[in-house]
Order: structure tokens, then C-alpha cells, then sequence
């Protein structure tokens, strides 16, 4: 494997994703954040005010920067030109992180989708995902974190289940993990299944930064869904669930991610004090 790429670095600290509502609160003051995390294709336009507000926060908070686009899951391999313009943000903005989605987003014909879909768990679809992240890590010459998925339904044909495809994926790549709490507890919740049993499969050693979020329950003629939408306070359930995951990967950068029916940033804040709650029990634990 490739010792030259650089590998995410951020704080074992809670971090918010920071969206456009809330820019102007970071610029005026310092808050209580240890790190923000922004969707990169948000900032692939060549200056602005947008690029250049963030290049300011930079010097102050380290960055995670979430691509959206990258398409991992398309046999058909990566868009080069949009690889060359990530290459081109992360040279400038050197985020201490970057990080793509396990899911494909790009038809065969190269219309972009605008969503994360899923993918089937084959040998052959593992090969082609591992492919375009080696070729994504060369390309940007950094380490990719690929981040496990929310899932709503299963494929007839499978051959692996997502945690053993995932730790292939990283045995064969070296990529990095984006450990994504609520998705892995909305998943075992759809499938019915056990979120500590799933926890327990990963890849934990590979984990360099932790998502939580807030999800949505959804009645249907087959039973309640849950939908990962970003748009609330983080669950319960996936508190204690980010409470078991710390202890088994100790102290990892842990973000809060609220994307639609954004709040005041009051209450960001406050999910991520919480977040740093978690991260100081776990370190201040006996034994």
C-alpha cells in the first residue's frame, strides 16, 4: 500500500457540520466546536465568498470534508474531471479528513442522480468498489474514509454482508472507515436486526471519525421505516449506540449532522456538547 497519502487527522473531539445558515456565526465569534466537517461539492466553484470564508475558518477549526458525488459504486469508474476539481479544493483547503459514501450516484450514461443508492454486496461489485477507491486515493493522495450506508432494503443476490464487505475493502485499499452510528442503527433497524451485533462486525480499528444524526419513523403498509433525513435530534437509541462504539474504538472525532430543517445554532451546539460528553465519559472511564 501507498505510505504517501495523507491520513485524516482530526481531534478526538466533537465537531457539527457547518452549513450556510450558521457561516456567519462562525465568522463573527469562536464557538465551542473542536472541528467542522462541509460537503465538498458545495465549495468546488474556483473562489467566492463562500471558498473564501471557509479558508478563513480554517486557520482556526480543523476541516473534514464530506464528498457526495464520488460515486464509489459505478462500474463504469470515477468522472475524472470531478476527481481533479476535489484534488484541487483539498490542495488548498488541506482538511484533516476526507470521506465519500459506500453507494453509487452516477447512471451509465454519466447523468448524476443527486442521491446515495445502494449497492449489492457482490464479489464483482466489490472488486469495482475497490477499484475506484484506490484510484480516488491516488488521485487526491490522501487516505479516503468510506462511510457505511443507510439501507431500506436487501439484494436477492448478495454475496457478503456489509461488514465483511467493508473490512475487505479496507484490507485491500487501506481506506479508512466513516463510522456512521445513526446509519448503522437505522439499518439493523429496516432489516431487524441487532445494531451492536453489526457494530461488533466492523472494521473498528479502521475507524477515523464517527457520524451522528437524527432520523425520521415512517409508517407503511409493512410496518415503520426509518428514514436517515438529518432533520432532528439525535435518537436515544443512537446515543447509546455512539456510547458502546466508543468504547470499543476509544476516543474518535465524533460529528453531529443536521442538514434539513436546520436549527438555530443554539441547538447544534448542544448536540455536540453532549457528543463531547460521551467522549469525556469514555476517556475518564476506569480500567
Amino acid at each position: 500500500m501507498p505510505t504517501s497519502r495523507k491520513r485524516a487527522t482530526l481531534p478526538a473531539q466533537a465537531g457539527i457540520g457547518l452549513r450556510h445558515p450558521h457561516l456567519p456565526a462562525f465568522l463573527a465569534a469562536p464557538q465551542p466546536v473542536a472541528w467542522l466537517e462541509v460537503h465538498s461539492e458545495n465549495y468546488l466553484a474556483p473562489g467566492g465568498p463562500r471558498l473564501a470564508a471557509l479558508e478563513r475558518l480554517r486557520s482556526d477549526y480543523p476541516l473534514s470534508c464530506h464528498g457526495v458525488g464520488l460515486s464509489l459504486g459505478s462500474a463504469e469508474g470515477l468522472d475524472a474531471a470531478h476527481l481533479a476539481r476535489l484534488r484541487g479544493l483539498y490542495d488548498r483547503l488541506e482538511p484533516a479528513a476526507i470521506s465519500e459514501h459506500l453507494a453509487w450516484s452516477t447512471a451509465p450514461d454519466g447523468t448524476f442522480l443527486a442521491d446515495l443508492l445502494p449497492l449489492p454486496y457482490t464479489d464483482e461489485l466489490l472488486t469495482i468498489v475497490a477499484a475506484n477507491i484506490e484510484r480516488a486515493q491516488e488521485a487526491l493522495g490522501r487516505r479516503l474514509l468510506v462511510e457505511n450506508p443507510s439501507t431500506y432494503l436487501r439484494f436477492q443476490q448478495t454475496d457478503w454482508d456489509e461488514a465483511a464487505f467493508l473490512s475487505e475493502l479496507v484490507r485491500r485499499t487501506d481506506c479508512g472507515l466513516l463510522l456512521d452510528v445513526n446509519n448503522l442503527y437505522v439499518s439493523a433497524a429496516n432489516h431487524g436486526g441487532d445494531p451492536e451485533a453489526a457494530l461488533n462486525a466492523l472494521p473498528l480499528a479502521a475507524v477515523g471519525e464517527i457520524h451522528i444524526a437524527g432520523h425520521a419513523r415512517v409508517a407503511t403498509s409493512w410496518g415503520e421505516l426509518l428514514i436517515d433525513d438529518h432533520s432532528s435530534p439525535v435518537a436515544e437509541p443512537v446515543w447509546a449506540l455512539l456510547t458502546t462504539t466508543l468504547r470499543l474504538t476509544g476516543p474518535r472525532p465524533v460529528l453531529v449532522e443536521w442538514d434539513t430543517q436546520i436549527p438555530e445554532l443554539p441547538v447544534l451546539l448542544a448536540e455536540a456538547e453532549r457528543a463531547r460528553i460521551c467522549l469525556r465519559e469514555i476517556t475518564n472511564a476506569p480500567g
